[in-house]
Formats: C-alpha cells, sequence, structure tokens
C-alpha cells in the first residue's frame, strides 16, 4: 500500500499528480471497527469487480483534536497503526490529508471537486459521513455533486446489541476497561505498541520481570487495572499479564500510568525492542499493598487468572482477522 499525504490548497501539487482512475473510501476511520471493515469492503469488492485501484482518504491529526478537543489527542489507531491494519486489508491507496485550520476552510463543494481531480470514479462512505467546512456537506450531497465525475454508495449503520458501533462507544469502552466489548466492536483485540524500556527493575527483584512499554505513537490508554493479554515478541505470541498503574504501593503523585507486560515462561533480553500487546481481557482495579509479600500473592493470583482467561479464549480466531496479524 502506497501512502500519500495531501494538504491544502486543494489545487496543491500533492493532489494534482495523484490523479488515477480509482475507487475512494472516505472517512477518519479511528478504530478501523467492524463498521468501518463493512465501508471498507464494499470498496474493496467494488474495485476487483470494476478493475479499478482502491484508496481510502484519512484525516490527520484528528478534526476534533484541532479544534480543542483534547481527548481528541489520543486514538484507538493512531497513524502508524492504522496504515499498517489498512495495508492488510488490501487497500492500495491511503491519502493522509492534513488537517489544519486552513484545510477546515474548505468548502464542500470544494472537497468534492478535488476528490473528482483525483480521477475518482466511485466513492464509498458512511451513512452519517459529514465534510466540508463546518460539516456542511452530507452524504446525499457529495451523490448530488459527484453525478458528473464518480458514483457514491452510502452504506448504512452497522449495529451490534441494537447500538450503532463507532469510535465514540470504543473509546468510552476503553475507558472503562470493558476490554471484551472493545474487542468486540473492533473485532480483533485492542493493541499497543511501543518499545521496551528500563523502568524500576522492581519486579524482577520479585521474581515477576516486566517489559516496561513506551507506546510509539498516542495510543489511547486503557483504564487503569490489570489484564490478561498476548504479547507479540520477534514475530511470536507469547501469554502474559498486562499492568497499567501508578503504583500506588510504591509511589504517591503519579499521574501518568505506566505499561508493565510479564510474559509467562520468559526471560529473553528485550530492552530496545518493539512489541506489540495485545490487551484481551480486564481482570481487576488496581490496588495498594501493605506489603511486598501481599503484592506478590495477589501477581500470582493475576497470573494464574490471566492464564486460565487465555488459555478459554478462542484466542486463534481472535487474531484470524488478516488486518490483526503482523
Amino acid at each position: 500500500m502506497e501512502t500519500i499525504p495531501l494538504h491544502a490548497p486543494l489545487d496543491d501539487t500533492s493532489w494534482t499528480s495523484c490523479r488515477q482512475p480509482q475507487v475512494l473510501v472516505l472517512g477518519h476511520f479511528d478504530g478501523i471497527h467492524t463498521g468501518h471493515a463493512q465501508v471498507i469492503q464494499r470498496a474493496l469488492d467494488y474495485g476487483a469487480e470494476h478493475g479499478l485501484p482502491v484508496g481510502l482518504m484519512t484525516f490527520h491529526p484528528h478534526p476534533k483534536g484541532v479544534f480543542g478537543r483534547s481527548e481528541y489527542h489520543r486514538y484507538v489507531t493512531p497513524l502508524m497503526e492504522k496504515e499498517r491494519i489498512l495495508s492488510r486489508m488490501g487497500l492500495d491507496r491511503l491519502y493522509v490529508v492534513q488537517f489544519d485550520m486552513s484545510f477546515a476552510q474548505v468548502s464542500a463543494q470544494k472537497f468534492a471537486e478535488a476528490v473528482c481531480a483525483l480521477g475518482v470514479k466511485h466513492v464509498v462512505i458512511g451513512f452519517d459521513y459529514r465534510f466540508g467546512h463546518r460539516g456542511e456537506g452530507t452524504a446525499e450531497m457529495l451523490k448530488d455533486w459527484g453525478n458528473d465525475c464518480f458514483t457514491v454508495d452510502i452504506v448504512p449503520a452497522h449495529s451490534e446489541d441494537g447500538t450503532k458501533v463507532s469510535s465514540t462507544r470504543i473509546r468510552q469502552c476503553l475507558a472503562q476497561g470493558d476490554i471484551t466489548k472493545a474487542n468486540q466492536l473492533l473485532g480483533r483485540p485492542y493493541l499497543i505498541q511501543g518499545e521496551v524500556v528500563h523502568g524500576d527493575a522492581r519486579g524482577r527483584t520479585i521474581g515477576f520481570p516486566t517489559a516496561n512499554v513506551n507506546p510509539e505513537e498516542p495510543y489511547i490508554i486503557p483504564a487503569i487495572g490489570v489484564y490478561a493479554a498476548k504479547v507479540k515478541v520477534g514475530g511470536t505470541w507469547h501469554d502474559g499479564v498486562l499492568s497499567i498503574g501508578l503504583k500506588p504501593t510504591f509511589k504517591s503523585g503519579e499521574t501518568v500510568p505506566t505499561i508493565e507486560a510479564h510474559l509467562f515462561d520468559f526471560d529473553a533480553d528485550i530492552y530496545g525492542e518493539t512489541i506489540a500487546i495485545a490487551v484481551m481481557d480486564y481482570i481487576r482495579s488496581e490496588q495498594k499493598f501493605n506489603s511486598i509479600q501481599d503484592l506478590i500473592a495477589q501477581i500470582t493470583a493475576d497470573a494464574e487468572e490471566a492464564r486460565q482467561r487465555l488459555a478459554a479464549m478462542d484466542v486463534e480466531s481472535m487474531f484470524s482477522c488478516a488486518a490483526q496479524e503482523r
């Protein structure tokens, strides 16, 4: 998959040099959840049927973040993560539009004209897609404006348990620690990738060495607590237990949670390596312990609980999505 950066103005050569007959998917696609997957698959099917390459246009940074919503400075799928997933879905091109205040002023009709100028023959969008200055453009308007240039396929809402699947809903699940529901809506385990960095090495001294992970991108960090996890190191997945927390037994006043994974039956030196953590199941909230012995007993219980939960999961099925395989 080729990644192509675009920016305002819309007659910039970054746009005009990309002209090619193609299918285009439009949207922000934070999360690339099961609803997004349906939209993307419709485009891939159309492209295959008509012999056209398929591109997807996303916007970065998140428009809501540009307009001051600080919670949108973090993502379910940050840009590099989004690229990895989309590439495995079979897209030919990823257009990344730099969203800034200049681009925010572009009218809906001007944006539609720019899509036409790319050579697009068919557009696929979700039913609630909005575009242009202050979101003035609707799916139906794009259909009207594209009449002489491209056709438009408007995909209806995708629901789970009677509620529309959305990135907002997934964000809420992650904030609440409801990783089971978040993974169901995503159609794959929630994943955080980052470098293993040096911590305080306390885990090793009590018999539970951990990989301290510094996320490589601004991922949304799930709620503080302990989770069952799968950890990928050097191409191999390992079972483990994940702690996201402020270490109240040892510290006070911490505000930034640490991400630590203890891998079962694993003793290699992986400092400096990039690993991927798939968050599989929530076990418990973080606690402050009165003694190291109490802490060790609880970690032992957590590890056993994580082993049992992972063993009971159909992990192969959860990882069977081509977008998740690495």
